[in-house]
């Protein structure tokens, strides 16, 4: 287990980190809907590793696909380039998605999807 001296470096937000470091709540590894701690005890993950997770963790086919890809290109940048896999994944959720709504622009976050939804308008007016 870390000491209150090991965990200095790392500031996380929204915790109550001084009262973290005199009693902190480590995790060791996650499977499934699940995640385990150092010693071993089972804890649910009931908001699915704050909604990136929703497939759960460590699914055996998703480690597959995201292996396969980063061992062929692991990012590529949208300036001025594509990358045939992008245009790819956008046209399977034009597909999906409610008519009118044909076009796709990836983000990682709600707050990075929120500032450039309003930068496009910006721009566009």
């Amino acid at each position: 287990m870390s000491t209150p001296a090991d965990l200095d470096a790392y500031w996380m937000p929204f915790t109550a980190n001084r009262q973290f470091k005199k009693a902190p709540r480590m995790l060791a590894k996650a499977q499934g809907m699940h995640f385990w701690t150092p010693e071993g005890r089972q804890v649910l993950d009931a908001i699915a590793g704050l909604w990136c997770v929703n497939a759960g963790h460590a699914r055996p086919k998703i480690v597959q696909a995201i292996q396969e890809q980063a061992a062929e290109m692991d990012f590529a940048p949208p300036f001025n380039m594509g990358h045939p896999k992008a245009f790819e994944l956008a046209d399977r959720v034009v597909k999906i998605a409610p008519p009118g709504m044909n076009k796709v622009f990836f983000t990682n976050s709600g707050s990075e999807s929120v500032e450039t939804a309003l930068k496009m308008a910006i721009a566009y007016h």
